[in-house]
């Protein structure tokens, strides 16, 4: 997913994540856009409002059992229009945090040579950073003598992911994640970049069975609907406040977890529209969906509920926090399964229906 750039800061919440649809919000903002990526333990009962159980978890992949045995050469089509031979998987360079996630499950960990910096995971930490601001830096990429390079359509910028292909890499671009339907398309596209078709559709068997497990763990509503849930895109250290609308991609999420997106339900048809107080009382959110470390920025729940017109929602009110770890929630990946049960669980807490 691609976010709105915004200033850099320093301090809690200085990470930057990223969305593909900046939509009108470039020109509200005067932003740019940027490459992809981008809690406590307990019983839930008893766990306060905005705490987390996903983060430990969140922090390492699940690589398959089976060691992955590429079959190469491949000739794959990328997404922006080339033909891409993938001779050798020896040395592989992610330019995703999510690319990445997929690619340490399908069991490549030894083979990955660098990571974007939205690759937050623990088997990714050792890795050297290839980006810059989280601009593509060629010249780092290349110094690496990878052979093959994934990217996604909103890597950039595109200077550099023509020097990477002009220097004779194999660089395979990839549609980014949208929407759960896109889990296993990914997983496939990737596998096959890799020489692993059979890998692949282990994986893409393994997730889908997982998230298939979790959305059968949902409460039913009693009145036929889910709870109403706004998606807040925050970064205080740069008064980024952001209401998720129909192209915010936390949509098909929340329809996954029994709840409804209270932005597009309100008539948000963008990705992002910046937060006020008629927005938020036309959305009238039960529960308020944040990246941890966006609510972190503002100051905790505390201070989510100081940003014009969210104490006046019925989420505001009853400090109905729900916190995801930022390099997981919109990943659309492997680990959707692990975002999809922390969101049910902080959702509908002890087994409510979450009205």
């Amino acid at each position: 997913m691609r976010f709105p750039q915004y200033p850099a800061a320093t301090g809690r919440g200085g990470v930057r994540p990223r969305t593909g649809r900046l939509g009108s919000l470039a020109a509200l903002l005067v932003l740019s856009a940027v490459l992809t990526g981008c809690g406590g333990t307990g019983d839930p009962a008893a766990r306060p409002a905005g705490a987390s159980t996903a983060a430990a978890a969140a922090d390492v992949v699940e690589p398959l059992a089976t060691a992955p045995v590429p079959r190469l050469p491949v000739t794959v089509d990328s997404a922006d229009g080339a033909e891409v031979t993938v001779t050798s998987a020896d040395r592989i360079v992610p330019l995703t945090g999510s690319l990445s996630e997929i690619v340490f499950t399908l069991g490549f960990a030894e083979q990955v040579v660098a990571r974007d910096i939205t690759a937050t995971f623990e088997q990714a930490r050792r890795l050297p950073v290839v980006t810059r601001a989280h601009d593509v830096s060629a010249e780092s990429v290349l110094s690496l003598r990878p052979t093959v390079v994934l990217a996604d359509t909103t890597t950039g910028p595109a200077e550099a992911v023509s020097q990477i292909r002009d220097a004779g890499i194999a660089l395979v671009v990839v549609e980014p994640a949208k929407e759960l339907a896109d889990v296993g398309r990914r997983i496939d596209t990737v596998a096959a970049a890799l020489g692993v078709r059979s890998s692949g559709d282990e994986l893409k068997a393994r997730t889908e069975s997982r998230i298939d497990a979790v959305r059968r763990t949902i409460p039913a509503h009693e009145d036929g609907a889910g709870p109403r849930v706004a998606f807040l895109y925050l970064r205080g250290s740069a008064s980024v406040y952001l209401l998720g609308g129909r192209e915010s991609g936390a949509g098909s999420l929340l329809e996954a977890a029994g709840a409804v997106d209270a932005g597009s339900a309100s008539g948000l048809t963008k990705d992002f529209t910046p937060i006020t107080s008629e927005a938020l009382a036309e959305a009238a959110p039960d529960a308020i969906l944040v990246m941890s470390k966006g609510l972190d920025s503002v100051g905790g729940p505390d201070g989510l509920v100081r940003i014009p017109g969210v104490a006046e929602t019925p989420a505001g009110m009853d400090r109905r926090i729900v916190s995801i770890d930022d390099g997981v929630l919109l990943n659309y990946g492997p680990r959707t399964d692990r975002v999809l049960a922390e969101l049910v669980d902080q959702l509908y807490p002890a087994g409510g229906d979450g009205a």
